[in-house]
């Protein structure tokens, strides 16, 4: 029998060791066992340290609000931060809280909310972040250039929109600043869109949330079609589209429609690549086209023949946020299979012992080493992409991966849990190793709603 199985080994390459029970592959089990073991772990820490998160008006706040967590962001607002570690407290108070607690929280939440619109203006602009110590509006305005740098990014709504929902739909909170947030959404439409493709764009590279993204890092102004941004923008414009309608607006509901289907076509025809079968960001940084004399002869103009016929460039980059055309809903059934077969599954790009590498491993940019300005997202695994990937993959149906990811992600935390106590900012592919900032919270806690999905209970998720 042994040396028939080394025959077969010679012939045929490694055998991969199952198990007599069930058939499926040894190092699966491993991974699946070894997660529900963690789950108990994971779930005790976090009920444990969410009460941290609830931080009362004063200073620069007008209302009560929730912080990420961890040392760093101990007393701030943090747009994308806030938005997705809110989710994540959901799903907390959802398994431990009673409904005294979920109400309490509320006013808390929805602080986070109203607190950014009142940094707002009809002028649109809204900040990153809010510190307790931040000057008021005009002065910290007057600080930049507000036209040439980012702002808040476009998740405002979808808080507001996910509050609303697990509040019955109730949007009357919301109401008398609700034309500040179609001002900040306006901002977006009217100066951050490309009027060739009707992509937006970011100003800079200056906290994109994917820091050091190669698609934008360190590269012209004003000329990154960023997929993360556009499928960002696609679900706020979605959000504003259910706001309007909770409040009644529904013409203003329907125009929101209108920028939201706009938009989604534009990403299908310019973002989706047939040929490797991903979704990319895109260059917007080209020359118009000006007939310039050539040769002496006046009458002849410079590539007159032929000019450019393309608005864009496609930047075939593997960065993780192509999949985030999963998590809005943008890819199609077709496309999503693609994508799954083609690049989840790959581990020479993205699949790695612990989750999603945040670029392939296959692009000269790749690069693990600790850093935290710009955090570094070319190729560390963290909890926020390794969610939102999950997040699509249950959406349009991929059971199996998701649960992989999420056992993986699950273990990953565990691990780090046991081990230190705490989680981290960001971790190693391959060994799962920490790499910086210990006691960071934040959205890593929306591993708890991987785990409520992986065990089949109620899964809190994000608008």
């Amino acid at each position: 029998m042994i040396r028939h199985s080394l025959l077969f080994v010679l012939l045929f390459g490694s055998v991969v060791a199952t198990s007599p029970m069930s058939g499926v592959p040894a190092p699966a089990l491993a991974l699946e066992t070894e997660a529900g073991k963690y789950v108990s772990l994971i779930r005790g820490h976090i009920l444990d340290d969410y009460q941290g998160m609830f931080r009362d008006e004063g200073g620069s706040f007008k209302y009560p609000f929730i912080t990420p967590g961890s040392a760093a962001y101990g007393d701030i607002l943090w747009d994308w931060d806030s938005w997705l570690s809110d989710v994540a407290l959901r799903q907390i108070l959802a398994e431990k809280g009673s409904p005294e607690d979920r109400t309490k929280a509320l006013r808390y939440e929805q602080g986070c909310v109203l607190n950014y619109l009142n940094y707002g203006g009809m002028d649109g602009w809204i900040p990153i972040i809010i510190k307790r110590t931040s000057p008021p509006r005009k002065e910290l305005r007057d600080m930049q250039n507000t036209w040439e740098t980012n702002m808040h990014k476009p998740c405002l709504a979808q808080h507001a929109a996910f509050l609303t929902k697990i509040n019955g739909g109730d949007a009357g909170w919301l109401r008398e600043n609700f034309e500040v947030l179609q001002a900040f959404v306006s901002r977006y439409t009217n100066h951050q869109r490309h009027p060739a493709t009707g992509l937006y764009f970011w100003n800079d590279d200056t906290a994109i949330g994917v820091d050091n993204d190669p698609c934008t890092f360190m590269r012209p102004p004003k000329s990154s079609g960023s997929i993360f941004l556009n499928c960002m923008m696609y679900k706020e414009l979605v959000a504003m589209v259910y706001l309007a309608d909770r409040l009644d607006l529904g013409e203003i509901a329907a125009e929101y429609q209108k920028d939201a289907d706009r938009l989604k076509v534009a990403i299908q025809e310019h973002c989706w690549d047939e040929r490797d079968g991903f979704f990319y960001s895109v260059d917007l940084n080209l020359l118009p086209y000006e007939p310039k004399p050539f040769g002496g002869d006046p009458k002849f103009r410079l590539h007159a023949g032929n000019p450019r016929n393309y608005d864009c460039l496609i930047q075939r980059i593997d960065v993780w946020s192509g999949f985030l055309a999963m998590w809005a809903g943008i890819a199609t059934p077709e496309q999503a299979k693609r994508m799954v077969a083609e690049h989840y599954h790959s581990e020479r790009t993205f699949n790695a012992p612990f989750g999603i590498r945040t670029l392939s491993k296959l692009e000269k940019m790749y690069n693990v080493r600790a850093s935290s300005n710009p955090s570094l997202w070319t190729g560390p695994i963290w909890g926020v992409s390794n969610y939102l990937v999950f997040s699509g993959l249950v959406d349009y149906g991929f059971d199996a991966e998701a649960r992989e990811l999420a056992e993986k992600t699950i273990v990953l935390f565990g691990r780090d849990f046991e081990r230190s106590g705490a989680l981290h900012e960001y971790y190693l592919p391959e060994s799962g190793e920490p790499v910086l900032n210990r006691g960071f919270q934040n959205w890593n806690y929306l591993v708890l709603n991987m785990a409520a999905w992986y065990e089949g209970k109620p899964r809190v998720r994000e608008f």
